[in-house]
């Protein structure tokens, strides 16, 4: 068993109270789950400050405390440990007390407002094929390998991260791909890791509620590329102006992938149809399954990671050719009636407008597209008449419904989505609260050859009302509906 002065090696101490070398049997930020033999770790959240806890904490039994101040009354015989950050703090402890599972990996981060989870997923898929062992951390779902472990966060907080990945080494794996949330950034779940690589996707409007503002979302992205250490490299996309600001401070070689420039990883366009994309990367031309430009993009960034990783760019090529998507990622049926239902998590603005404008490439000239959308409760309401814009832009008919309202009212909800419509798009756009009811009226709608975009969930297969989660899976509701109506 470890002792806790090991565990905080990597960790800045301002001072200590009583003697840190103790055994430590676990790590706990959450003082409901302190038991004999753990360490207490007091983070500052938002919602609660774990320095409130303490008390409680040395009550349940301890064996130390790590904080960022002590507090009025210091309990007795329990060693305190101080330090600036206890968040990052947390994540150095985490690494240290799994062994630094990170370092024993090819870890590659893939962060940015659109992408991440089909980049991850692709470069998950990819490297099985090319007879890795491999870890995925994502939004959709975490994976050592096949065996699916649920995934609650887009990344997961310290100790369970790196649970995860010293599994992932128990397992054999070489390598792991992770998204990386700004939310995870700010709040240090990645401290202490060792990155071999990092992505950067694009940047467009989102999680303002969190951050406050467009400028601090930028930060915490830029944060992760300034992480990386010498000899990592950073892939960035170059193509979304905000990609050199991301690595002005970074220590990691900086390449670049683009549709419209020339950089290190180049892929152009040939043809975009339903049945995937016809695409030229690096001189090479290729057919994947993949629909849309911004797939381009995902195909292009796992390309480069694979060549930057040292594998055979032919052989990675051909790998990706024959890669499906993430699950809720342009995920589309053709109904028997001849109606095509696609299912997208596209829930930003930029996600919704690349969505539409692939269905606009794609369809053609008779087919009226019927866009469904909403927007979900407590959170960025910024998007929420933008949203709404861009569906009516795009599409011949929409319906704006609820999207895990949470605790909002949904109807509050779809009023404000109802400032973005313009006054000569009111004939084309319903509002019908109920989910379930609005894809019910999305399929009466649609005549044979029609397109139907159910956005906002995609991989979802719940409906978040009030606290409680209820099954709703947006691909089997659409499905059902167009053989109900017989279409």
């Amino acid at each position: 068993m470890q002792v806790l002065q090991t565990i905080l090696r990597e960790v800045e101490v301002l001072s200590t109270h009583g003697s840190l070398e103790v055994p430590v049997a676990g790590i706990t930020f959450d003082s409901r789950q302190v038991r004999e033999g753990v360490v207490f770790v007091a983070v500052r959240g938002v919602q609660t400050d774990g320095h409130d806890y303490i008390a409680k904490a040395a009550e349940a039994g301890a064996v130390a405390i790590v904080c960022e101040e002590l507090p009025a009354t210091v309990p007795q015989g329990i060693p305190f440990a101080v330090v600036q950050n206890t968040a990052q703090a947390l994540g150095q402890m985490a690494s240290a007390f799994y062994g630094n599972p990170s370092a024993k990996l090819k870890l590659v981060g893939i962060t940015g407002t659109n992408g991440k989870t089909t980049s991850v997923t692709l470069l998950h898929k990819l490297f099985r094929e090319l007879g890795y062992h491999v870890g995925l951390l994502s939004t959709v779902q975490n994976q050592i390998d096949e065996t699916v472990i649920p995934a609650t966060h887009t990344t997961p907080d310290a100790m369970k991260l790196n649970e995860l990945l010293a599994q992932m080494v128990k397992a054999g794996c070489t390598h792991c791909f992770m998204e990386v949330s700004s939310h995870a950034m700010v709040q240090q779940r990645v401290a202490g890791l060792t990155f071999a690589g990092g992505v950067f996707t694009n940047i467009t409007h989102d999680h303002l509620d969190y951050h406050g503002t467009f400028d601090e979302y930028i930060k915490a992205k830029k944060s992760f590329f300034d992480m990386l250490p010498k000899g990592a490299f950073a892939l960035i996309n170059a193509d979304d102006k905000r990609g050199p600001v991301m690595v002005q401070n970074t220590k990691a070689d900086v390449r670049y992938f683009a549709l419209r420039k020339a950089v290190d990883f180049k892929a152009r366009i040939i043809d975009n149809t339903l049945q995937g994309l016809h695409l030229e990367v690096d001189g090479q031309e290729i057919w994947c399954k993949l629909i849309g430009a911004f797939n381009a993009y995902n195909l292009l960034s796992a390309y480069g990671v694979a060549v930057l990783l040292d594998e055979d760019p032919v052989e990675a090529l051909t790998v990706l050719s024959s890669l499906d998507s993430a699950a809720g990622r342009f995920d589309y049926l053709v109904s028997e009636g001849q109606i095509t239902g696609i299912v997208d998590y596209a829930h930003t603005p930029d996600a919704l407008e690349n969505v539409l404008t692939t269905i606009q490439q794609i369809r053609n000239p008779t087919q009226q597209v019927i866009t469904l959308v909403g927007c979900g409760g407590n959170r960025d309401a910024a998007k929420r008449p933008i949203m709404a814009d861009i569906a009516c832009r795009y599409s011949d008919k929409v319906i704006l419904t609820s999207d895990n309202p949470r605790f909002e009212e949904p109807q509050a909800i779809l009023e404000e989505m109802q400032k973005g419509v313009k006054p000569l798009d009111y004939k084309k756009t319903l509002t019908v609260v109920d989910r379930r009811e609005a894809i019910k009226t999305a399929c009466m709608l649609a005549e044979p050859n029609d397109i139907i975009l159910v956005a906002g969930k995609g991989h979802e297969t719940y409906q978040e009302v009030k606290g409680v989660r209820y099954d709703f899976d947006d691909k089997q509701v659409l499905r059902q509906m167009l053989a109900q109506l017989g279409k």
